[in-house]
């Protein structure tokens, strides 16, 4: 793991303790300080929250703010409904579905 994602982890911890409080989990999946990008990917009760769109406006703006090298975020939030293609999450096994209501969600 790069320098910048153990950043963003630690950071995610600290700026964000609301989302492990509600039962929710957050990972960076990438994090290029070259490239100035984040892709952080939200879990968990995050899954068909209905705040979810917030929480992840609030990571992307708050992360461009708080880390000069990052340009541009990216927050995925998968989707518990029938829309979008099945995908295996990395490294956990477990099957999510992902919608395409708007391009924050994969």
């Amino acid at each position: 793991m790069s320098d910048l994602a153990e950043r963003v982890e630690t950071w995610m911890v600290g700026q964000m303790p609301i989302i492990q409080m509600h039962g929710g989990t957050s990972v960076v999946r990438e994090a290029d300080p070259d490239e100035g990008v984040v892709v952080v990917e939200l879990g968990g009760t995050c899954s068909g929250c209905g705040i979810s769109d917030i929480t992840a406006q609030n990571i992307k703006r708050d992360l461009i703010m708080d880390f000069d090298e990052v340009q541009e975020v990216h927050v995925k939030v998968p989707d518990t409904g029938d829309m979008g293609s099945s995908t295996v999450e990395g490294g956990r096994g477990g099957d999510l579905q992902y919608s395409s209501e708007s391009a924050d969600h994969f």
